[in-house]
């Protein structure tokens, strides 16, 4: 991906080494009054003719001399959260900037959303407006290269899963794997064709009523070093998702570009843990594949046979996600990880439950999920716990095969959906399971509307506890 949005993240925030910049001044509504009683005259006027009240996402540039100031308006000054500087790294000016009084406040949290409020996704755009960066100076150096590394995961989540499906099917995502294995010097391997329709039939069948072009795959990672602890990520590649021969309605397509958005987190987290040097063996796997319709779509009553061994009935061939993570989940178990994530735009149900912003995650072990429940509220990146719940294992029986892919009784899509995938995770593995969204229908500061990280940054929070 060469567009602009990954090209500004580097230059946004550098070390305060004393350069020239104008000042951000950080008030509350409860500090403003202190603040403004110092202003001259003149500012204090400005303020009032503008009725600022130092609210929380408000702003004003102010004549100060030769030079001018910013006062920005945020909900706590002396706790900044991640997103308090988002809106001003967006709205402001392109130029240098300095917070007034950085010293006395903890600004590290806050350089993600001043970077992340300059993205922009511009590759279709004929005209775009280079006003260039807004750089932030910081004497958190320490915390540059943290919030430059997460901001940079975040923005190619953003990019892979906003390029439609004509130039982000299974072969560009087999491509952004291979750029990321380049850079740190992993081995990547991708298993397609006949050896697919072998080694991973359940991928095969779901992709290969696409054209040629768009053929099915299995994209492999590996990074590290093979005596540390073996850690796997799995992200649903499904690039498009038609419903197959339970074709969705034209309305449910629209956003289906972003159906391997699940891909894209885990290939964001992938980058993570390969740019921060974590001491694992590092597995990624990609699943790949055009959900098309043709002649050879596979068919609502098919029996498909899974890497594992065990027999799947087709209940509705618009629950590919996970056939095709069940085949990736097997292949990452039998190399016995200490760990398995997985990320999947896996149900409307889940969206259901708990609405767009919150990911519902899914563990095996009440120390992971604790760890990622306490990892996603400390970076303002929340996830919420659905259970395994036994009781529910009932809905994937099958008259004729070891499972069905799709509980027809409507109830519990998103626990029925986990608890299918559980059954190709091997026994005591330790194993999450995000089911994301991938999307945010309205824009928050730094968090414009289209594709998006969510899960991805209490994932990468929780793997830092473990392995960092």
């Amino acid at each position: 991906m060469t567009d602009k949005s990954t090209l500004i993240q580097p230059a946004t925030i550098e070390p305060d080494r004393g350069q020239s910049a104008t000042q951000i001044h950080l008030v509350d509504k409860a500090s403003f009054a202190g603040w403004l009683a110092e202003r001259p005259a003149g500012q204090r006027a400005a303020l009032a003719a503008a009725k600022f009240k130092g609210e929380a996402g408000s702003h004003m540039v102010l004549a100060d001399g030769d030079d001018c100031l910013v006062v920005a308006g945020v909900a706590d000054a002396a706790s900044l959260g991640p997103w308090c500087l988002a809106r001003l790294g967006d709205a402001l000016p392109a130029g240098t900037y300095r917070l007034a009084g950085a010293e006395r406040i903890e600004a590290a949290p806050a350089l993600l959303g001043w970077a992340l409020g300059q993205y922009r996704y511009d590759r279709y755009r004929q005209q775009v407006e280079d006003e260039g960066p807004r750089l932030l100076l910081t004497r958190h150096a320490a915390a540059i290269p943290v919030a430059l590394a997460e901001a940079g995961a975040t923005m190619l989540v953003r990019d892979l899963v906003n390029t439609p499906a004509e130039d982000m099917g299974p072969a560009e995502l087999e491509a952004a794997v291979e750029a990321l294995g380049r850079v740190h010097k992993a081995t990547v391997h991708v298993t397609k064709g006949d050896a697919l329709a072998q080694h991973f039939p359940m991928v095969h069948m779901v992709g290969r009523a696409a054209a040629r072009a768009q053929a099915p795959r299995m994209i492999e990672l590996e990074w590290g070093d093979a005596a540390h602890p073996r850690l796997a990520i799995v992200g649903k590649g499904v690039c498009f998702d038609s419903g197959g021969l339970d074709l969705k309605p034209s309305s449910a397509m629209l956003l289906m570009k972003k159906d391997m958005g699940g891909a894209a987190h885990a290939i964001g987290l992938a980058r993570l843990v390969m740019e921060a040097g974590l001491k694992v063996r590092l597995h990624l796997l990609i699943p790949a594949v055009e959900n098309a319709v043709s002649g050879g779509s596979f068919r609502p009553g098919d029996v498909l046979r899974s890497r594992q061994g065990l027999s799947v009935e087709i209940g509705n061939t618009d629950a590919e996600g996970r056939l095709v993570l069940g085949d990736a989940l097997t292949r990452a178990g039998e190399d016995k990880p200490g760990l398995i994530i997985d990320f999947a735009t896996l149900t409307g149900a889940a969206r259901v439950a708990l609405g767009p912003d919150l990911p519902a995650m899914f563990a095996r072990e009440d120390a992971t999920a604790l760890a990622l429940e306490a990892a996603g509220r400390a970076v303002d990146d929340p996830v919420w716990r659905m259970p395994l719940y036994e009781g529910y294992r009932e809905y994937l029986k099958s008259d004729i095969a070891d499972l069905n892919n799709s509980p027809s009784n409507g109830f519990a899509g998103a626990v029925a959906a986990a608890l299918f995938l559980d059954r190709f995770v091997p026994e005591g593995t330790d194993w999450a399971h995000f089911d994301t969204f991938a999307w945010r229908p309205a824009a928050k500061p730094g968090r414009p509307k289209g594709g998006d990280a969510l899960g991805l940054r209490a994932a990468w929070g929780l793997l830092k506890g473990r392995y960092g």
